[in-house]
């Protein structure tokens, strides 16, 4: 019997094969396990993906606080009397108070709040006993720092609370006193209006500084490093140092030019006055630009590709902002954040800022701030010096 041939030509289908090729999901976990590999192999990625804001969670939960305590207050007691020490003693206890100085003058207690030292300056009046005895109103003076706008208004309000429980607890004694006996009466220096740009404005260009110096030198290093033009600067007889600063002159100049830019943008735009000398107020920018510029240095030879530069430099943009004082006082804050505000430049470039720009201060006020960022800018260069030539090397 005759039997038609088969055709082996096309083979069958494989139905396994059918269903692997309809099935979407089909080689999944090759490819999981290939990006489990590859964030595992980038440690840099991970850290700022999952560690950083579980950092951000811990200052603002732990470093930030709204509630103002422990303003740093001078006092000028003209009148030295036991009821004057009674009126300071109730500052003290109140536990939004911090004395941390006496005066023998006005002036003195004015060049206090203008340096910086202090938030509230007291005067009491030589008369303050004299008038209370006799039955008048006796009245202090309250001096409450304006650039501070989160300090000022609690200043302003427990100032006033002072004087009325004084009042109450010596009309409530027996007297028959139809009046107060105590007035507090508070005047609002270098921002009477509480104008929120005159607080706001200089320190924000001072994180503005901050980011825009360490964003353009780690950045422009890594793209040279990353397209090959880095590597033929090293053939050539220029020494790592040099080399270095070669690449860093450029960017302190634009810095300059930046910061003059924001300045005019800020008193044209906005209205803040300058109060200081513009030109002492670029001399002590000089080491902050130069540890900024070396601290992005130091990135560049950390990060290898224009992300990871990138993203540690914006790293830095949090601690800035709020353990630097721009926003939340760094008296109200635990004494470790405290401790780390201490070693963030932005902080004494914000005080410095603050205190030519709104109060008029001058060398002698911000000279130990000028001394702290030069020490800054010397060890940062070195550093970063001595990083840059192990890689040149």
């Amino acid at each position: 019997m005759y039997a038609a041939p088969t055709d082996q030509s096309q083979p069958a289908v494989k139905p396994q094969f059918n269903q692997r090729r309809n099935n979407p999901f089909s080689g999944l976990m090759p490819v999981l396990r290939k990006e489990a590999i590859h964030i595992l192999r980038d440690p840099t990625a991970l850290f700022f993906t999952v560690v950083l804001p579980m950092i951000q969670m811990l200052l603002i939960g732990f470093a930030i606080n709204t509630n103002v305590r422990d303003i740093p207050t001078v006092v000028y007691d003209a009148a030295q009397t036991q009821e004057s020490r009674r009126l300071l003693a109730r500052f003290v206890n109140s536990d939004d108070f911090a004395i941390v100085g006496y005066v023998n003058s006005e002036e003195a207690l004015n060049r206090e709040i203008i340096a910086g030292r202090a938030h509230v300056g007291l005067k009491i009046p030589p008369d303050y006993s004299r008038r209370l005895l006799a039955g008048d109103t006796a009245s202090y003076l309250v001096l409450v720092d304006g650039s501070e706008s989160s300090v000022a208004g609690a200043a302003l309000n427990v100032s006033n609370a002072v004087a009325l429980r004084e009042s109450l607890e010596r009309a409530l004694s027996g007297t028959g006193r139809t009046t107060l006996p105590v007035e507090a009466r508070p005047k609002m220096l270098f921002n009477p209006d509480s104008r929120s740009a005159n607080f706001l404005i200089p320190g924000m260009i001072a994180v503005l500084m901050q980011m825009m110096t360490v964003l353009m030198t780690a950045i422009s290093i890594v793209r040279e490093r990353e397209r090959g033009t880095l590597e033929q600067l090293y053939m050539t007889p220029v020494k790592p140092l040099g080399l270095m600063v070669g690449k860093i002159v450029p960017y302190a100049i634009v810095a300059y030019i930046e910061i003059s830019i924001l300045l005019v943008f800020m008193r044209v735009a906005f209205g803040v006055p300058i109060k200081g000398n513009v030109l002492l107020l670029m001399l002590l920018v000089t080491p902050f630009i130069l540890t900024m510029l070396g601290f992005g240095t130091l990135v560049s030879t950390k990060a290898r590709t224009y992300q990871e530069a990138t993203q540690m430099a914006f790293g830095t943009m949090m601690p800035s902002i709020f353990l630097s004082g721009y926003i939340f006082p760094i008296e109200n804050m635990p004494i470790f954040f405290q401790s780390i505000s201490r070693i963030i430049p932005t902080t004494y470039l914000i005080q410095i800022f603050r205190g030519i720009i709104l109060r008029g201060a001058e060398f002698q006020d911000l000279w130990k701030q000028g001394l702290i960022l030069t020490v800054m800018a010397v060890l940062m260069i070195t550093i970063s010096a001595a990083r840059f030539r192990k890689k040149t090397g």
